[in-house]
């Protein structure tokens, strides 16, 4: 979310922006409904004080005439409040839901184009690999090496439902523990957050496209069943899944005041992770390319207001998810995505995406995001600084690793002609016995 004033002074740059990252909004609108919001509080904040005057005066009239014109003018302005009060909460609501569309600013680097194909692919490190073997996806693979099932996944949980198993569930474990060490040892915090919230988390971040949660376009699942509060009492709040632990992490920062030299914060959170899918209908129905639930490590940071500075620490936690694919083995490339292709709040982002034999391409594993202030605000996340002002935090974050897409990388890129498949040595030490593949039964 982006401040009024800042919105009315840079109109035109926020119009440019919202056509270049494909949002359905009238600026000029916004504008004006604003206006007409701060003319209706105007007036309703004047008699709200005429109010009380009236109220001093029959509490002060000196005699029963006083009294009664004082009453008679209290009753006008009785009037007056009720006829504008609701008037003014239905421009306020109207206000606020326009506010809530408005998109962040890209940055000067980031690419123009209508959808993904305007993607600009940056990099491109690691050899494909060459197979004298006729190659298997990890469908396949899996089932041979008795470590996937999918069949009975979707007995079970239906649609995208899958079983991990045996030497599967040791490899897809020992890709988040590898993540979350990795993260410690550069200097994030370890946390596993909730991954049940309330829905200001995910509006916070930007994970409800509109004010309130929308079941027809947003990805997240809403749990139906009901639930008690402290006090026994039938809780009135909604709650939904987390899609990552994003939301959660920087939730947990929620409407505090922070102190610069507190700045950077940074934390690694692991968590369960759920997806409704729906706007990925009939893609990727195979396999674990796409599916509703998964582990998943991720990065946030917590910085002061300073773009620059910003850009430079987005840089480097991409840099830590090149060296991770580097580390597994992975043939990657990077992606710097184009505004059409951007969420509303993203100032600047990045995909990376490992080699998959199977689909003959690179899939994504991870997307690093600027947001500057944007998610603050709206979580209401401050600092002061060394002068004594208050300003929002910059909110980045970055996939470290999930578990199903490089999970998938591993299996296709290193079988072996034999059936077996080799285990990256960074992950070999929390494999059992830290064994070197997974091998037929």
């Amino acid at each position: 979310m982006l401040d009024i004033k800042f919105i009315r002074e840079n109109a035109e740059a926020i119009k440019e922006v919202a056509k270049n990252k494909n949002i359905d909004l009238n600026i000029d609108e916004l504008l004006d409904v604003n206006q007409r919001r701060l003319l209706l509080l105007q007036k309703l904040e004047d008699l709200s004080a005429q109010k009380n005057a009236v109220n001093l005066l029959i509490s002060n009239a000196k005699n029963d005439a006083e009294r009664k014109a004082a009453i008679e003018r209290g009753k006008i302005i009785k009037k007056d409040i009720e006829i504008d009060e609701p008037e003014y909460q239905k421009i306020k609501e109207q206000f606020e839901v326009l506010m809530v569309k408005v998109p962040n600013l890209i940055s000067a680097d980031t690419p123009i184009g209508k959808n993904e194909e305007g993607n600009v692919e940056i990099e491109k490190t690691g050899e494909t690999p060459k197979f004298n073997f006729e190659v298997k996806d990890h469908i396949q693979i899996g089932k041979d090496l008795d470590i996937l099932d999918l069949e009975k996944g979707a007995k079970v949980a239906g649609y995208r439902g899958y079983y991990v198993k045996n030497e599967g569930v040791s490899l897809m474990m020992a890709l988040m523990m590898y993540a979350l060490n990795k993260m410690i040892e550069k200097g994030f915090s370890p946390m596993i957050p909730p991954t049940l919230v309330k829905g200001n988390a995910l509006f916070g971040t930007g994970y409800f496209k509109g004010k309130e949660y929308d079941s027809e376009v947003d990805e997240v699942y809403e749990v139906a069943s009901g639930d008690k509060e402290q006090d026994g009492k039938s809780s009135k709040e909604k709650k939904f899944l987390v899609g990552t632990a994003e939301p959660s992490l920087l939730a947990y920062f929620g409407d505090e005041v922070l102190r610069q030299e507190q700045l950077p914060i940074k934390v690694a959170g692991y968590s369960q992770c759920y997806r409704s899918e729906i706007g990925s209908y009939g893609k990727d129905t195979k396999g674990l390319y796409r599916v509703h639930e998964f582990m998943k490590v991720e990065q946030v940071v917590l910085m002061a207001a300073d773009v620059e500075e910003s850009i430079k620490m987005h840089d480097a936690m991409l840099e830590m998810s090149k060296e991770i694919h580097a580390e597994l083995g992975l043939p990657y490339r990077v992606l710097k995505i184009c505004s059409g292709d951007m969420s509303a709040g993203k100032f600047r982002a990045f995909d990376i995406e490992a080699w998959m034999p199977s689909r003959n391409a690179y899939g994504e594993t991870g997307s690093a995001s600027n947001f500057l202030d944007w998610q603050a605000r709206r979580l209401n996340v401050k600092y002061v600084d060394k002068e004594g002002n208050k300003k929002y935090v910059y909110m980045l974050n970055n996939t470290v690793l999930p578990s199903p897409r490089p999970f998938i990388a591993i299996l296709e890129n290193f079988q072996q002609a034999d059936g077996s498949v080799v285990i990256p040595e960074v992950l070999r030490k929390w494999m059992p016995g830290g064994i070197e593949k997974i091998e037929r039964k």
